[in-house]
C-alpha cells in the first residue's frame, strides 16, 4: 500500500497542468493524511500511547495555550492518556517521550546512567548562560566538577561554617527586615526576601563575597538578570523558533532589554568575583580560603590545566541556581502551605519548641544537632518538595537504543522527559490524596521518616548526578523554618494570585505577601 506523500508525486506527475495553489493544497492535504496526530515528520510511535494532537502539529497548540501552565497540563495529559509514559510531539521540537513512571526515572537517572546525557536543545538553549558549568556539563567537564565540588559538602562545614553563615544572615534578617515589619504592620514579599537571604548567604559561603542583597531595597542587578535570563532559556526550549522570535524582538522592540543583556550583567559580575579572588591570591599576606572558589581554582580541568577565567565563570553560575534558587523557592512554598494549613504548623512549631530550646539558638553545633532529630519538620519539607519540586521539568538525550523497564521502546537520539511536579500529584504514584498537603505520608507508624525510591520522588534528581547540596539546602531550610517559626506567626495577605512561574526552576510568579506578628509564649 503506497503513502499519501506517493500517491501525491504520482498524481501531480499525471496532470502537470494542476495550478500551482492546487499542487499546494495537495501537498497540505497529503501532509495532514500522513501525519493525522503529531507534528511534521515525526514518526508515529504507535506502540506508545499518546495524548491526541493535531495534524501536522501535533502538541504545539496546547503548549502554546498552557505555556504559563505548562506542568500541571503535563499532569492532565498523563491522567488523560491513563498511562505513565506518553509520546510527546509538537512542530518544531524534538519528539519526546514523557514518563512519569518511578521505575522508569530511576532506570534513566541511575541504571543507565551513561545512556542518557543533556542533549543538543538542552545544550542549545542553556549554553548562552551556563556555560560549561555543572550543570549543562556531561562527561569529564562535568565529572571533574562534582568531584572537586563534593570535597566542600562535608560534615564539618555543615556543622561549623555553614550553620554560622546561617546564623549570621538569619540575624540581619530578623532584625533589620521581619521585627520593622513587626512593628509598621505592613505586608511585605515574603518571596523577594527568601531569595536575597539566600543569595547573601550562598555567595558568602560559596565564593568568600559579602553581597549585602538583605540590604538592598531593590532587587540586586545580579539576582535581576539572572531570573529573566533563567526564564528565557526555559521558553528557548519549551517554545520552538526561539532564535528567530528573538531576533524579531530586538528588530521590532529595540528598547526591550534582549536576553544577551541579562547574560552579560551574569557575565560580568561572576567575573569581577573571579578576578577579585585571583588578583587577592597573589598578596603576599593571603590566607587561603576554604570556599568553593578557592577549591576551584586550585584545582585543574579534564585536560589537566588550571581552570580558565571562563571556567571559573562558569561555575559560579552554575553553583547559584543550586544555592539560590531552590532553597529560597522550597521556603516560600513551605511557608505558603503553611499558612493554608495551621493544623499542620501547629505540629512543627511543636516539634520546634521541643528541640531548638532558647539556650541554643546561637550555638551552631548544637542546632546542627537538634535539627538532624526533628523528624516532623523533615517530613513538612519533604511533602513541600514533593508537590513543588525545584526543577518540575527535565530532559535526557539517549544516545543508544534502549528499552525501559516498562517496555518502552527508545530509539538513539530520542529525548526523554520527566515532570516531578506530575509525578507529585498523581494518584497512581501517591495515592488518593496525592494533591494534598500532608506530611503524615513520609512517617511511619513509630514516627521515624519513610524511605521512598529517587525514582519516586526525584526532587534532588538521582544517581549519580544526585544533588550534593541537598544535605546543605535541608540544613538551611530547616534552620530557616525553625528560628522564623519559633518567632513569628504568618498570615497571608489577602487578594492575591500565589502560582508559579514557568522556568528552569519553580519561583513565585507574583512573589508572596505576608503579614507577621510576634509568637507570644
Amino acid at each position: 500500500m503506497s503513502s499519501p506523500a506517493t500517491d501525491l508525486r504520482r498524481l501531480v506527475k499525471n496532470h502537470p497542468f494542476l495550478s500551482a495553489s492546487s499542487a499546494a493544497a495537495l501537498t497540505l492535504g497529503a501532509l495532514m493524511a500522513a501525519y493525522p496526530d503529531r507534528a511534521a515528520f515525526h514518526p508515529s510511535r504507535k506502540e506508545i500511547p499518546r495524548y491526541p494532537g493535531w495534524p501536522l502539529l501535533g502538541s504545539l497548540p496546547l503548549l502554546l495555550q498552557y505555556r504559563d501552565k505548562i506542568y500541571d497540563a503535563l499532569q492532565e495529559g498523563f491522567e488523560r492518556v491513563g498511562s505513565p509514559t506518553t509520546f510527546l510531539s509538537a512542530l518544531g521540537m524534538p519528539m519526546q517521550i514523557g514518563t512519569a513512571d518511578p521505575v522508569n526515572v530511576e532506570y534513566i537517572l541511575k541504571t543507565n546512567f551513561e545512556n542518557y546525557v543533556k542533549g543538543p536543545t538542552f545544550h542549545s538553549a542553556m549554553d548562552e548562560l551556563f556555560g560549561n558549568g555543572i550543570f549543562n556539563a556531561d562527561g569529564e567537564q562535568w565529572k571533574y566538577q562534582r568531584k572537586t565540588a563534593a570535597n566542600i559538602f562535608n560534615v564539618k562545614n555543615f556543622r561549623d561554617h555553614f550553620t554560622v553563615v546561617f546564623l549570621l544572615e538569619l540575624k540581619y534578617m530578623r532584625d533589620n527586615i521581619f521585627d520593622l515589619a513587626v512593628e509598621s504592620g505592613q505586608a511585605f514579599d515574603f518571596h523577594d526576601i527568601m531569595y536575597k537571604f539566600t543569595l547573601d548567604s550562598f555567595i558568602l559561603l560559596g565564593f568568600g563575597v559579602d553581597l549585602g542583597a538583605l540590604k538592598q531595597q531593590d532587587k540586586h542587578p545580579f539576582a535581576a538578570s539572572f531570573d529573566i535570563a533563567q526564564a528565557n532559556v526555559f521558553q528557548r526550549m519549551l517554545v520552538p523558533g526561539w532564535r528567530a522570535r528573538e531576533a524579531a524582538t530586538r528588530l521590532l522592540m529595540p528598547w526591550k532589554t534582549s536576553m544577551s543583556y541579562h547574560v552579560r550583567v551574569v557575565d560580568n559580575f561572576a567575573r569581577q568575583i573571579v578576578r577579585d579572588r585571583l588578583e587577592e591570591s597573589k598578596q603576599l599576606d593571603y590566607i587561603e580560603k576554604s570556599d568553593l572558589l578557592s577549591r576551584f581554582i586550585q584545582t585543574s580541568n579534564a585536560e589537566g590545566e588550571p581552570l580558565s577565567e571562563t571556567e571559573l565563570r562558569d561555575i559560579i553560575v552554575n553553583f547559584v541556581i543550586a544555592g539560590r534558587d531552590t532553597t529560597a523557592q522550597a521556603l516560600s512554598w513551605t511557608f505558603y502551605e503553611l499558612m493554608m494549613h495551621k493544623d499542620v504548623e501547629q505540629r512543627l512549631v511543636e516539634d520546634i519548641m521541643e528541640h531548638i530550646t532558647d539556650d541554643i539558638e546561637d550555638d551552631p553545633v548544637a542546632l546542627y544537632e537538634a535539627i538532624k532529630d526533628m523528624k516532623y519538620a523533615h517530613a513538612v519539607f519533604y511533602e513541600v518538595l514533593r508537590l513543588y519540586p525545584s526543577v518540575p521539568l527535565n530532559q535526557k538525550y539517549a544516545l543508544n537504543d534502549d528499552v525501559l523497564p516498562d517496555g518502552t521502546q527508545i530509539r538513539k537520539g530520542d529525548y526523554v522527559v520527566w515532570c516531578p511536579y506530575a509525578q507529585g500529584r498523581l494518584v497512581g504514584i501517591w495515592g488518593q490524596d496525592a494533591r494534598q498537603f500532608n506530611p503524615d505520608r513520609w512517617l511511619n507508624e513509630a514516627g521515624e521518616l519513610k524511605r521512598v525510591s529517587q525514582g519516586q520522588w526525584p526532587a534532588f534528581h538521582a544517581g549519580p548526578r544526585v544533588c550534593l547540596g541537598q544535605n546543605l539546602a535541608t540544613l538551611e531550610a530547616l534552620l530557616t523554618i525553625s528560628l522564623l517559626l519559633k518567632r513569628y506567626k504568618f498570615t497571608l495577605a489577602p487578594w492575591q494570585n500565589v502560582t508559579y512561574q514557568v522556568s528552569i526552576t519553580l519561583p513565585m510568579r507574583e512573589g508572596m505577601k505576608v503579614f507577621l506578628e510576634k509568637r507570644q509564649g
